[in-house]
Order: structure tokens, then sequence, then C-alpha cells
């Protein structure tokens, strides 16, 4: 039998500032896009204007590098400031090397320089500003998708994505830092495979894969598409969280 699930990058969402309201501003690119919101949809927004709209930009200016961070900075060749805020952001170092610095962020997430990013970041004149992550996105995803059900009445799932490297390939790919309604990880073990053997280690990262390929359409530089619409995702919904994807310590084999 033939599956479908269909995405579209919506067009028309302004540049966010402190304060916005994502639901109106989601509502509304579906209705230029033409489509309507349905139960069992999902939204998968940029990190950048989830983070906008929390008012987590940074003016470097205003950040004064501890002698640990001036530390780094002479190893990594980066700028004091924003090692500063790499620090700040996260709750240990894992590695080094000129130009980036792995961390475990507080979020539990691990990832070069604390997800921290100056690109598509707006500054008036001599405002030298970047952007941090949500504080906590698996809250900002469920404050989103609860907004969406009281006004709009639809059962509408979030991902909040980011772009991330990976260990063993080269590459940045979309990665969910934040996720509501759609499960983070689907375990599927104790079903069957084709040949009725019983799977024994297969878990699936979906709300990563949903991230990954919305990030095809939204794209990593002046697209300026920063919400894809989905439709036809085939596992129900449930309380999910970000969490569900991060490996322990005790099996990380890179920590």
């Amino acid at each position: 039998m033939a599956r479908r699930m269909m995405l579209t990058a919506l067009a028309g969402i302004p540049t966010v500032m402190p304060g916005d309201d994502l639901a109106v501003l989601i509502v509304e690119a579906c209705k230029r896009s033409d489509l309507a919101l349905e139960d069992g949809d999902i939204i998968v927004l940029a990190q950048k204007i989830v983070s906008k709209t929390e008012g987590r930009s940074i003016d470097l200016c205003n950040v004064v590098p501890s002698p640990r961070a001036l530390e780094l900075a002479a190893v990594t060749e980066k700028d004091p400031r924003i090692v500063e805020l790499i620090l700040r952001e996260s709750t240990s170092v894992l590695r080094c090397r000129p130009g980036v610095i792995i961390v475990e962020h507080r979020s539990g997430l691990v990832m070069a320089n604390a997800g921290i990013d100056a690109s598509n970041v707006d500054g008036g004149d001599g405002d030298d500003r970047v952007l941090l992550l949500p504080e906590d996105a698996d809250r900002s995803a469920s404050a989103l998708r609860e907004t969406l059900r009281t006004r709009f009445g639809r059962d509408i799932g979030i991902v909040v994505n980011d772009s991330f490297g990976r260990a063993w390939r080269n590459g940045t790919v979309g990665t969910a830092i934040g996720v509501a309604g759609p499960p983070g990880l689907w375990d599927m073990r104790g079903l069957p495979d084709r040949n009725g053997r019983v799977l024994r280690a297969t878990e699936v990262g979906v709300a990563d894969e949903l991230a990954a390929a919305a990030s095809l359409l939204m794209g990593q530089g002046s697209e300026g598409l920063p919400a894809v619409h989905v439709r036809g995702f085939p596992l129900a919904f449930r309380p999910g969280s970000v969490k569900e994807l991060i490996r322990i310590r005790d099996i990380d084999l890179f920590r």
C-alpha cells in the first residue's frame, strides 16, 4: 500500500521580533499557502524564530569574558565573548579545536558552540548580536501547541529544529531540539519484521527525521522559510520530548 507524507514550506512569515505571536504567524502563513490546519498536522519551526520571539539575542558588547573563556578562546581562535556565552549555556566542555567547542548544553544536548549563531540575526548600527537557543525548547514547543489548540481548535504537533553536525559523518543535518505532540523516539523493539522475527534493537528517532526532512525545505541561508507544515505523519501523538533522543552518558561512546 502506498504511503504519503506531504511537507510544505510556509511562505510569507516575516522577520520575527521579541513577543511576536507565533501561533498567529503560523495560521496566517498556512492560509497564504492554501492550507487549513487539521488535527494531526505538524509544524516544524527553525530554532531561530523561536529564540527571537523569546528575546534570546545578546549584544556581544555587553559580554565580559571570564578567565576560562579567554583561555579557551586562545585554543579555539574564537571571539572570547562568544566563548563566554558558550560556557554560560553549557554544563561541560567535551572537545575543543580551532573554530569549534563541543559542549553538553544545559538541555542535555551535545552540540557545537552551544548552538550560538550570528547568521540571520538582525542588529542595529554597532550592534554585534548573536542568538542563543531557547531556554527550554520542549517547553516552547508545548506552549505553542497549547496555544494553537485553545485558540484555533486544532491538535497540532510542534517540532523545533536546528542544524547539528554528527559523529561519524560530514555535514550538518536538521535535528529536533524541542518536541510536543509527536514522539521523539519510536521504540520498535518487540515488533516483528517482515519475516516474523522480533526486533530487538530498533529505535527510530522520528522527531529527528521530521526535523531533517523539514530542513531540506527551510534551507540554510537566505531562503526565509523558517516553518514547514507536515501532513501524513504515520504515528499517533503522545507526550513526547527531545529528552528521549539524548543518549545517557553510560552508553555514549563520545563522552
